[in-house]
């Protein structure tokens, strides 16, 4: 049994409870007290620190590579393509006015492409185009064929660059948002594993192990790939992301976000190591999964790639290997939305929570209580 100081304090009744403490339960929770000051918001987080996507990424600053666009638009139309890109270039900007970039080590190096043919530089045109409508820019993309030997890319054949895109640190970057909720008196309880949920007529009921639980008006799911207990009725397909990180390099020249075939690998300097993830294209059945685990069929196959592709000419030793697990579906769009009377959903971010997580909080806060 629980004294009545634990009932009367953490697990009393709460305006609002965010299921998910990653970039989307926090950017959601910072949104609702920066508009609703009065509205109590509580963060219930099974893991010590979250552990699904958020802290296990490649820190990208980025919102779509020229093949990944250009793939989009031909499966969903340009109308969803472009509102979906303009809503995480919008994120970036959010995050870097928000925060001083040397506190998340955020850096505008500019995101690349390699490309190995030349079929898309068709497209160039008419995707920037569309583009300059967002960014601004009269060529979001251009080709580069400099920056092929700058970075030491010698089996590259063509180098696409997009001057909006970046790298950041996504532990420094969650750390700062938690500091941010925690001002704004945003309440955390942290391995706390949510069992099941009820819903009534005037409250909502989470419950918790040790027959703990916990009253609220609403309820926010936003855990991503880990939803399809709590949201069976939607499209959530789990796909993990499998990443090595080199020891450092003397005199690594690569500098910047790249990405290679249609985003399913990408690769970073953090300083003078590489970063490279990806590949699930190579697997895709064993990685939809959420165990968070690695495969020696795509450690070993990533290693190739960066023997083959990064670094033709030098050696590396590997100092980290991890994964990460997104969320995704038929088609890249989030879903956001009431799921009843007081419940909703922040979910499927497709990989690029990072740039969707601030627009998202700021529509999550507004359908959540704009009504109200």
């Amino acid at each position: 049994m629980n004294s009545i100081w634990e009932l009367e304090t953490f697990y009393r009744n709460r305006n609002v409870i965010i299921i998910g403490s990653g970039f989307t339960g926090l950017w959601t929770a910072i949104s609702i007290k920066e508009k609703y000051p009065e509205k109590s918001v509580l963060i219930i987080e099974r893991s010590s620190i979250p552990l699904g996507a958020s802290t296990r990424n490649a820190g990208f600053a980025c919102f779509g590579s020229l093949t990944e666009v250009i793939a989009d638009s031909q499966k969903m139309g340009w109308d969803k393509t472009l509102e979906l890109v303009e809503m995480r270039f919008r994120g970036l900007q959010k995050i870097q006015n928000y925060f001083n970039p040397n506190d998340i080590d955020f850096e505008l190096t500019g995101g690349f492409e390699i490309l190995n043919n030349d079929s898309s530089l068709e497209m160039i045109d008419i995707v920037n185009a569309n583009m300059k409508l967002i960014t601004g820019l009269d060529a979001t993309y251009f080709l580069n064929q400099s920056k092929i030997k700058e970075f030491g890319l010698s089996k590259s054949n063509f180098l696409i660059e997009n001057p909006c895109e970046g790298s950041l640190h996504s532990g420094k970057l969650l750390q700062k948002l938690q500091e941010k909720a925690q001002e704004l008196k945003v309440e955390f309880l942290w391995g706390r594993e949510v069992k099941s949920v009820d819903e009534h007529e005037g409250y909502i009921e989470v419950h918790l192990p040790e027959e703990i639980s916990i009253r609220a008006e609403k309820l926010i799911y936003c855990t991503n790939a880990f939803s399809t207990e709590f949201l069976k009725e939607e499209e959530i397909i789990p796909a993990r992301g499998q990443i090595i990180l080199t020891e450092p390099i003397e005199g690594l020249r690569l500098k910047g976000t790249f990405h290679y075939e249609e985003g399913f690998y990408y690769f970073r300097n953090v300083g003078n190591r590489v970063l490279l993830g990806g590949g699930r294209n190579k697997d895709f059945k064993t990685e939809e999964t959420t165990l968070l685990a690695t495969t020696e069929f795509l450690q070993n196959h990533l290693e190739k790639f960066l023997k083959e592709i990064i670094l033709p000419d030098q050696d590396f030793t590997i100092a980290l290997r991890w994964s990460g697990i997104m969320a995704m579906g038929s088609e890249k769009t989030p879903i956001v939305k009431k799921i009843s009377t007081r419940q909703f959903c922040a979910v499927r971010l497709s990989g690029m929570g990072v740039a969707l997580a601030p627009e998202i909080g700021a529509i999550m806060s507004s359908m959540v209580y704009g009504q109200d």
